[in-house]
């Protein structure tokens, strides 16, 4: 685990390090280089917040809901763990949380510090629901219509992060926030990268294991943005079924999941599937039928093409998220909720956290 020596760390958070001029970002998202003349950048200290309610806590940090003392706005303040220093995660998440403005990527909107060096907050906007949570306490399923709302504006989250070089690498139900005016937020940059052509090599060991890319599965060496694209499919498929698609225990079941389902890979619709580590080592059962339909019998072929498009195994071949956002499937009945008109639902949060019942990597 990468630790940012504390007094590097406290220069981090108390310097203009994440705009354009005063830093840059690898492509490989890996290393930070940082200009020593950057103007100084004030951090408030977190007593200017009233913490109201703990609502989360995680390997990263624990969060809580605060209340501004200025400007009387909730807010969420996740208290970074820096014991002896910030690690890279978080660090990537700031610069990457500083960088990004857009309605459906959680706004980062500030930073604060407390008495000792070993005291770092992240202020973010305040978000009443997580999806993971809510699927668990709502009795019935989404209807279709407010599932084409929640998952038009995660994809458009989604192309506002590649348009912009930013792969998530994390996608999955708990990491996707609801505001209570139906606006949806991706958050948790965690393990986020920054991209480019050609794309940098990251590892496989990426994305809860229920949303993973048979690529990273499979253990190919070639990681592209396009495991986003088959997160956010895994995630439509749960909003409709109110169950997670690919429930799978190991990565092993995983796969066999997917198979089941999406039928087996093969040279044909793959090319660089016989050459990937796991099919070399494991035997996989041969199931030639795509079964979606089945699983979803009600939806329209336009939905059915989509959820297709976004799990070709071939990560060359699998939509990106602009072309999903033109799909017809958004322009027929029934139509996509608008935001505003979304049902109302008392807060929920055991957010930022991640959902207990996810099988972690």
């Amino acid at each position: 685990m990468e630790i940012l020596p504390i007094w590097h760390a406290m220069f981090y958070v108390k310097f203009h390090l994440l705009q354009t001029a005063n830093m840059k970002l690898l492509l490989s998202g890996e290393e930070v280089l940082l200009n020593m003349n950057s103007e100084i950048e004030k951090c408030r200290s977190i007593y200017d917040f009233k913490n109201l309610n703990k609502i989360g806590e995680g390997a990263y940090g624990t969060v809580y809901q605060a209340k501004d003392l200025k400007s009387g706005d909730i807010v969420a303040i996740k208290r970074v763990r820096c014991d002896v220093g910030l690690e890279m995660s978080t660090m990537r998440e700031i610069a990457i949380l500083k960088r990004t403005k857009h309605k459906n990527i959680i706004a980062l909107r500030e930073i604060a510090i407390g008495q000792s060096l070993n005291s770092v907050f992240l202020v973010m906007e305040y978000c009443e629901h997580d999806l993971g949570s809510l699927l668990d306490w709502m009795k019935l399923p989404f209807s279709e219509s407010d599932v084409k709302c929640l998952i038009y504006q995660l994809l458009e989250g989604v192309d506002y992060l590649h348009s912009n070089y930013i792969v998530h690498r994390d996608l999955k139900a708990s990491n996707l926030l609801l505001k209570d005016d139906g606006t949806l937020k991706i958050s948790d940059f965690g393990l986020a990268r920054t991209c480019g052509k050609p794309e940098p090599r990251m590892t496989p060991k990426v994305v809860t294991i229920w949303y993973r890319a048979p690529e990273l599965l499979f253990e190919s060496e070639h990681i592209t943005s396009a495991i986003d694209i088959w997160a956010t499919a895994c995630v439509f498929g749960e909003l409709l079924l109110h169950k997670p698609l690919f429930p799978g225990t190991g990565e092993i079941d995983q796969i066999r999941l997917i198979i089941d389902l999406l039928g087996s890979p093969n040279e044909k619709i793959w090319p660089d599937f016989v050459n990937l580590p796991v099919t070399r080592s494991f035997s996989f059962k041969k199931q030639p039928y795509n079964k979606l339909k089945n699983l979803f019998p009600t939806m329209s072929s336009n939905g059915i093409k989509l959820l297709n498009t976004m799990f070709a195994y071939d990560p060359e071949k699998r939509a990106t998220a602009k072309q999903c956002l033109t799909s017809a499937y958004f322009k027929e009945q029934p139509f996509p909720t608008n935001p505003r008109l979304m049902s109302s639902y008392p807060q929920t949060h055991n957010k930022y956290s991640g959902r207990k019942d996810e099988h972690n990597r």
